[in-house]
């Protein structure tokens, strides 16, 4: 949104400022306001409005720890255009340290949400009236649910394309096609006109260092395509692009071990892990049904039949 005047929850940021806003979306028992806080910094020239988004579910303190950090080292105040940087958007979860809402809903399935609905969609309704419109790009940072631990990659829809030429930009190891499901914030935030990707990376209540400087220099890159930071971009993974996936079930339930890593590549019949039960009586071995990368997962020392314990790229 490239104007001179800019003005976001009724609070105007002008050239070369910053400001400290906040997002008001509930009444607390107490009846005290619970407020999302929401740091804007404005360049002195004219440019873009990127959203830098984290904690949307609760649990996931990876996104919540990439945006603070991309604060922290001040990549946030952009030379050109305007970053809104929202490190933990789901409160309630945050305080709790889960991923849904107190209403027992997923945030991110009830976008654009309705004012008079839950009150997770009031939430994602004041989200959509209140910051949405005002914003050109968005960087939504997300971690494995449960225990599994994706291996850092970006999320976009292959066929759009300023979407794949962000992602190819943020420069993460894998980069993978994904279609937009129904209500969630991605999916509002395309149907606006606006570009959103997505970046995957650990698993919930985890801190990975690994994972937090991919996602902060990949918004680093984006920043730089965008011209909103000086310099060329800094690629430093030749990606493995990913246009199908499956997640591999396990077929027993007993005590899991993988016998490979995360983010690895495997070849038909390996040897990738095992299933066997606490008392030694028996040991299934899992092979790799195809040549594939592995990106996903599950980190459960038990799994019960049918649980997903890789994802896998399929050709």
């Amino acid at each position: 949104m490239a104007s001179d005047k800019f003005v976001l929850l009724g609070t105007e940021i002008k050239k070369g400022k910053d400001a400290v806003l906040e997002l008001e979306v509930a009444k607390l028992h107490t009846r005290n306001s619970l407020k999302v806080p929401v740091i804007v910094e404005r360049g002195k020239k004219d440019g873009p409005v990127l959203l830098l988004l984290g904690g949307v579910h609760g649990d996931e303190s990876n996104g919540v720890a990439i945006v603070r950090d991309i604060i922290r080292k001040k990549y946030h105040k952009p030379k050109s255009g305007t970053v809104i940087c929202i490190p933990v958007f789901n409160v309630f979860g945050y305080l709790n340290l889960t991923r849904a809402f107190p209403d027992g809903r997923d945030l991110n399935r009830m976008f654009p949400g309705s004012k008079r609905g839950s009150l997770a969609s009031q939430f994602a309704y004041t989200f959509t009236k209140e910051i949405a419109p005002y914003v050109d790009y968005v960087l939504d940072f997300h971690t494995g649910g449960a225990d599994r631990s994706n291996y850092p990659n970006i999320r976009c829809n292959f066929d759009n394309k300023e979407e794949f030429e962000l992602a190819s930009a943020f420069g993460a190891p894998y980069m993978m096609h994904s279609k937009y499901i129904h209500k969630s914030i991605r999916e509002t935030i395309h149907k606006m006109g606006k570009t959103i990707i997505l970046f995957e990376g650990g698993k919930s209540l985890h801190l990975d260092d690994d994972v937090i400087n991919i996602g902060v220099n990949g918004a680093l890159n984006v920043m730089k395509h965008l011209k909103m930071q000086e310099g060329e971009t800094e690629i430093k993974y030749d990606p493995v692009y990913i246009k199908k996936s499956k997640w591999l079930r396990a077929p027993y339930s007993g005590i899991f071990e993988s016998m490979v890593e995360n983010g690895a590549h495997v070849v038909k019949k390996q040897l990738i892990g095992r299933i066997s039960d606490p008392f030694g009586e028996f040991e299934k071995k899992i092979y790799a049904p195809s040549d594939c990368s592995i990106f996903g997962l599950n980190t459960a020392p038990n799994v019960n039949k049918g649980d997903a314990i890789y994802h896998v790229s399929v050709k």
